[in-house]
């Protein structure tokens, strides 16, 4: 008898990837990958047909082989205008296009008590991600796109609609939207009302599934919810509640899981649901590997030239302090910033400045660890997801200013897993335990405070 397969897929901002794994070992058999075209906020668009097309180069590089089940993770937040025959209205705008700014700050302005009503009626306060401000900019911006709007979904429900011809969602990628409640498990069409009062907002909406609950079929595989990426990653390195996961790609985010729902009236941490039927508060900033990628292209080296001159600088870079918001950022909410270098002098050295990119970065993560231990606990596990877990440098400085030992999962397509074990789930009402290695990497003395402090003070400078 063959083994059963299940394949997860990943289609992230910048790329479509594909894992098939052996539902009964875990064992990867096949992957593939393939690009999605870049994009430049403020303005951070795509067209969903591009997405597909990856995915079936993906498929192909993965073997396109016969599975019996699929699920697919995709970013959160974006904004799929569909119109009443199906099509796609307009390029899909994405998490981190912050056009929709100005929208966000109007809308938290419109519920009688400003960000904390919104965090007691979805759980989060809007910024420029989120989808309600989308469609808000939409409305305002293009009234003749606005005119065709008869459904919106999110980039993963669009590609399991392309899998299975119906319109749906999950809860954990429905709870980034800004008008899903992750702690009622409804939707807030009072809040959809705020962006047009006159839209038949159920008939727009897709139902949302349970963890467990198939969307449909592709090619004779059943077809999982799907869900956002960072609920899909939680569920490929198995979180439980005390672990902390950071994740470091193009953003950065710092998530835990919770079985109680999360109402942070300062909007720092969003309440969002996981893919399991609990709770994923999380705090997701816009600068992460982009930062360090920018500098490494400004210094002429490669990812590992970059590592070698950071980790041979002294900790605190000899008082050089980067803050990191060079397309502005989402937490603290500062669409508009740029990034900051302070402490410059004329004996500084490339190994300085890749030295206090690094910890810039890194800092502006551990602000958004400071902001989640206030909502779940977070002294178990130190998990380390995404591009900068292959970074020696994100490691030993993440390391060293968290004085915590920091665990890497590998192999390190997470989400991927994640989507695979979600449709491994949906298929046999069960999700598996598979194998999952991880390396380690150990805090070394560091002046942590003083290094934290100087970011600070060039923060709220």
């Amino acid at each position: 008898m063959p083994p059963r397969l299940v394949a997860g897929v990943d289609s992230s901002t910048t790329a479509t990837k594909v894992e098939i794994r052996d539902l009964d070992s875990g064992e990867v058999v096949g992957r593939g990958s393939s690009p999605h075209p870049p994009t430049s906020p403020p303005r951070s668009e795509q067209d969903p047909r591009a997405w597909w097309a990856a995915f079936e180069a993906a498929w192909s590089a993965a073997g396109a082989p016969s599975v019996d089940a699929i699920a697919v993770a995709g970013q959160q937040h974006g904004m799929v205008v569909l119109d009443s025959a199906g099509s796609v209205v307009r390029p899909a705008k994405l998490w981190n296009d912050t056009e929709s700014a100005d929208e966000a700050s109007s809308l938290v302005s419109q519920l009688p008590d400003g960000p904390a009503g919104w965090a007691e009626a979805c759980g989060s306060v809007p910024v420029a991600s989120f989808t309600i401000t989308k469609l808000a900019w939409l409305r305002r911006h293009e009234p003749s796109s606005w005119a065709r709007l008869a459904h919106v979904l999110l980039p993963h429900d669009w590609m399991t609609s392309q899998l299975t011809g119906q319109l749906t969602t999950d809860r954990g990628d429905a709870s980034g939207t800004g008008y899903w409640s992750a702690a009622s498990g409804d939707y807030r069409f009072d809040l959809l009302a705020l962006v047009d009062p006159e839209v038949d907002w159920p008939s727009v909406v897709p139902p949302v599934l349970g963890p467990q609950e198939p969307a449909g079929e592709w090619r004779g595989a059943v077809v999982g919810p799907g869900t956002g990426d960072n609920m899909a990653g939680a569920l490929g390195v198995g979180l439980r509640p005390g672990d902390v996961v950071m994740s470091i790609g193009t953003s950065g985010t710092v998530y835990a899981v919770s079985d109680t729902p999360t109402a942070d009236p300062t909007g720092a941490v969003a309440g969002f649901a996981d893919a399991t039927g609990r709770h994923l508060p999380l705090v997701c900033t816009l600068n992460a590997t982009k930062v360090t990628d920018a500098v490494a292209r400004l210094l002429g080296v490669d990812h590992e030239g970059f590592d070698a001159l950071a980790l041979s600088a002294p900790p605190g870079a000899d008082g050089l302090t980067l803050l990191p918001y060079l397309d502005g950022e989402r937490t603290p909410n500062r669409p508009t910033a740029t990034g900051l270098l302070a402490g410059l002098r004329t004996n500084a050295t490339r190994e300085q400045l890749a030295r206090a990119t690094v910890e810039g970065v890194v800092c502006n993560l551990l602000d958004a660890l400071d902001a989640l231990s206030a909502w779940a606990p977070t002294n178990g596990r130190l998990l380390l997801l995404g591009g900068g877990a292959r970074s020696a440098a994100y490691r030993q400085i993440l390391a060293n200013l968290t004085t915590r030992e920091v665990l890497v999962p590998t192999p390190g397509e997470h989400v991927a897993t994640g989507a695979c074990l979600q449709a491994a789930s949906t298929l046999t009402g069960t999700t598996p335990t598979w194998p999952l290695p991880t390396t380690s990497t150990e805090p070394t003395p560091t002046p942590v405070d003083d290094i934290r402090t100087a970011y600070a003070a060039l923060r709220d400078h």
